[in-house]
């Protein structure tokens, strides 16, 4: 026997519960999830696969909406393991199709109810191609999102927020998501899904992480690698930094423009270059030291976010597929002579990594420690604890 599905109020399947309004006035509708509020920020796409909740939580989306290219988000739900960050910064996140129950032996939580939890607003039953092809054909607008269960949104008011918003440009917000209190990573390595995550108790090598924003998983892999890592401030001095002794500097990845960063971070490093440290940068910390060794730094039109991107290194003369998540990039034409392009995008030609000619410094602008995405770019990893090997050899003799 046939059971027969029960109608639905179709009064009620029309209220968009959920909202996005555009800078130029443009309107999405579609089923409010999440946190119900409204939040301004710039709307940009990610075109991963898999990941979501590393995604979310990575710092380096604070201020922004996230459009995920991919319909189906949240089929293995959320857990407690995969998080990028204590605290979630993105602004909101935008779904094509509804969230499906979770089914993955790791779920803990559903996605809607993990969002509700991290005060994230959200809307699915949206058309992301749509708004996937604005955002490329028209650059990443300034958005506003809204969710409220009756459907009620002032239309005028949220332009209004929209349009008064500054923009990432400018906007130094590394100083915002960077650790309040400096502290030693706990030692964990990567998650292996035999073990989970494991301790290292080796501690070959003592690395000061300069927090803009950083991923756990940046750590993870310096665990991997048998490095204790200190984390710092961002506007930790470049004397106290080396009052800790360490054998490298990492300059980590986060949000904002790196320009406005700059304007105290630059000062740090090049005390810290004076020294002859092995520096190593991604993401925003790539942006930062190519301002400090001289060069600049603009806002792109879209940006590349997903886990999918390819760059041609162009020192080994071979093809990564990368993890990728930024909105500004370092100007070609204003690099200094003692600057070696060493990885570029094969997606539109831009830097994707550099190093100084004269002494152990380099980075990328992708992330080699994914997650999510491919593993190809981990031997940067390596090249990094090399140089700090070389260097110390370099002092013993």
């Amino acid at each position: 026997m046939i059971k027969k599905t029960k109608k639905t109020n179709s009064k009620n399947s029309k209220i968009h519960t959920g909202i996005l309004v555009l800078e130029n006035k443009k309107i999405f509708k579609g089923i409010g999830i999440g946190y119900q509020g409204k939040a301004t920020g710039e709307v940009c796409f990610n075109t991963s696969l898999t990941g979501y909740q590393e995604i979310i939580s990575d710092p380096s989306y604070a201020g922004q909406i996230i459009n995920f290219t991919f319909p189906h988000i949240g089929n293995v739900g959320t857990n407690k393991e995969d998080y990028e960050s204590d605290k979630i910064w993105t602004k909101g996140v935008i779904f094509n199709s509804e969230i499906t129950s979770p089914s993955n032996y790791r779920s803990f939580l559903h996605l809607d109810a993990w969002l509700k939890k991290n005060k994230i607003i959200g809307i699915t039953g949206l058309d992301t191609r749509s708004l996937t092809n604005f955002i490329r054909d028209k650059g990443a607008p300034k958005g506003t999102i809204a969710h409220d269960k009756n459907g009620k949104f002032n239309i005028s008011k949220l332009t209004n927020l929209t349009t008064k918003w500054s923009g990432l440009k400018n906007l130094d917000l590394a100083e915002k998501v960077t650790t309040p209190k400096n502290y030693i990573w706990k030692g964990l390595k990567t998650w292996k899904k035999e073990t989970g995550y494991k301790k290292n108790n080796k501690n070959s090598f003592h690395v000061i992480a300069i927090d803009y924003g950083i991923k756990k998983n940046i750590l993870r892999y310096f665990a991997d690698f048998n490095c204790k890592v200190t984390v710092v401030s961002c506007k930790t001095t470049a004397e106290k930094i080396l009052a800790l002794k360490p054998n490298g500097i990492f300059l980590s990845n986060g949000p904002g423009d790196p320009a406005a960063t700059g304007k105290y971070a630059i000062d740090i490093i090049k005390k810290l270059i004076k020294k002859n440290l092995p520096i190593f940068g991604i993401c925003l910390g790539h942006q930062i030291l190519a301002l400090t060794l001289g060069a600049k730094t603009k806002k792109m039109k879209l940006g590349h976010r997903g886990a999918n991107h390819p760059v041609k290194n162009l020192v080994y003369d071979n093809v990564e597929i990368t993890s990728q998540n930024h909105g500004f990039e370092v100007v070609r034409e204003s690099l200094p002579k003692n600057i070696e392009v060493t990885h570029k995008s094969l997606f539109d030609n831009c830097i994707e990594g550099i190093k100084l000619k004269t002494k152990p410094i380099f980075s990328v602008q992708y992330h080699p420690e994914s997650n999510p995405g491919p593993q190809d770019s981990v031997y940067l990893f390596q090249e990094f604890i090399n140089n700090m090997k070389k260097n110390a050899k370099k002092k013993r003799s």
